[in-house]
């Protein structure tokens, strides 16, 4: 399922550029259902991790990059690029016009519409496009994930065989 939170109608044209934002820490296979429908609908998708110091991420953006990079490495119209910057400034720097977010459960939109209109207001020429996993999938987040695996749980329904391993050795580097 799709929709565009836009006063555009022609929000699913096949002549845009979508980016799809988040800081993918890691990416699960919620990630690469979503990033696969996007790339059905856009000519070319550009994931966009962010930076995010903040949230302290368990890898760091070279590594994020990398592993988004492999798992994307099958969708020729995929790019997979870092960015610090505000996002709706890296979109139109990127030359595109939709931002993808990804919404799990109804507890998601509530936020992602205040994304979405502050977005707008910032950059009234980037449309949002909200778009639902797969069922399978509704319920992943890289926190659980992590969680999981940090607590050494079988990870491997969630995320690609890279991901799980570069898990278990950061995990293990821990202690």
């Amino acid at each position: 399922m799709l929709f565009c939170f836009s006063t555009d109608h022609d929000c699913m044209t096949n002549n845009r550029i979508a980016v799809y934002p988040g800081t993918f820490d890691p990416i699960t296979n919620g990630h690469t259902d979503l990033v696969t429908r996007a790339a059905r609908v856009f000519p070319k998708v550009v994931i966009a991790i962010a930076e995010s110091p903040h949230k302290k991420p368990l890898f760091n953006l070279e590594e994020r990059i990398r592993l988004t990079q492999n798992e994307m490495a099958g969708l020729d119209n995929v790019e997979v690029v870092g960015f610090s910057n505000l996002l709706v400034e890296f979109v139109q720097q990127s030359g595109a016009s939709v931002i993808i977010r990804g919404l799990r459960a109804v507890s998601d939109f509530e936020y992602e519409f205040q994304l979405a209109s502050m977005n707008r207001h910032i950059a009234p020429d980037v449309e949002t496009m909200f778009l639902t996993p797969d069922e399978d999938y509704s319920f992943i987040s890289s926190s659980l994930v992590k969680e999981v695996a940090r607590l050494n749980g079988d990870v491997s329904e969630f995320v690609c065989k890279e991901v799980q391993l570069a898990m278990r050795e950061r995990f293990a580097e821990r202690g």
